[in-house]
């Protein structure tokens, strides 16, 4: 006899063979395995396989299979789901509020002057998006012997401020010296503690335990590569430095708060 109800074709759902759309095992959605009945929300989505939870607690594994489960009735291929999109960014690597989409400020009249190409690539590499978003350049003196000279080369004023960060800059030292004999209202000199830059970036950042006492009248970057057992190449050794720098968080106090410093210096309101 031919059932009114249900046609000729007695072949259970899920045993056709008719596609079946995917549907991704979220967590909570729930389902049932075709060949044990076993029905449950899913708690657990790994690669080949998902995990039920029945409504006593009974947890049951099974592969993720093709046409392996029906879903309101309907027979369902389960699928792992997709990793969520990253989120984007919502800080800079100095910790300031990103900007998504953001262009670069024209540049300001004003400048940032540091010591050396590293100090530079440093700023850069922490404060380059918050610097191009204020439109600060940030340039590089090697070498501030010549700093008076090159203060009244810029002649500062209201519209454009100078900003001048120092390595060494400690109470006896010729750097602190050589600041003292820059004055005046539109530019600002700062400095931080260490002999060179290099020591302004966490020694366990770098994966050292910390960074090596030089004896005086050594080049302090060569003696340092020498006492850590690096390739007594400075430019390779820095290079290292910097690739271990992702935030501020790599780096030390005494300079943050220093160059923020400057930036706002150099950006206060009539800049």
């Amino acid at each position: 006899m031919r059932s009114r109800q249900y046609g000729p074709d007695l072949t259970p759902p899920w045993k056709k063979t008719a596609a079946a759309p995917e549907v991704p095992a979220e967590p909570d959605l729930v389902v049932e395995e075709v060949t044990t009945g076993f029905c449950g929300a899913v708690i657990r989505c790994e690669a080949g396989t998902v995990t039920l939870e029945d409504r006593f607690g009974k947890h049951r594994v099974f592969l993720l299979t093709p046409r392996g489960f029906l879903l309101e009735g309907r027979v369902v291929t389960l699928v792992r789901p997709t990793a969520p999109p990253a989120r984007t960014a919502t800080r800079t690597a100095s910790g300031s509020l990103a900007v998504p989409g953001a262009r670069a400020r024209v540049a300001r009249a004003g400048r940032i002057y540091v010591e050396g190409r590293h100090d530079a690539e440093l700023v850069e590499r922490v404060w380059g998006d918050d610097l191009r978003i204020e439109g600060v350049v940030v340039e590089y003196l090697e070498g501030i012997d010549d700093l008076p000279a090159i203060v009244a080369d810029f002649a500062p004023a209201a519209e454009a401020r100078l900003g001048i960060l120092v390595d060494h800059l400690v109470p006896g030292s010729k750097e602190s010296r050589i600041a003292a004999q820059v004055t005046g209202a539109d530019v600002l000199v700062v400095g931080h503690p260490y002999i060179d830059v290099w020591e302004a970036v966490k020694p366990s950042s770098v994966g050292i335990p910390g960074w090596p006492k030089v004896p005086h009248g050594e080049d302090w970057k060569t003696g340092v590569c020498r006492a850590l057992g690096w390739p007594e190449n400075t430019g390779a050794a820095w290079q290292r430095i910097l690739s271990r720098v992702r935030s501020y968080k790599d780096v030390e106090p005494a300079l943050l708060g220093r160059v923020e410093e400057l930036i706002d210096f150099v950006t206060a309101p009539g800049t």
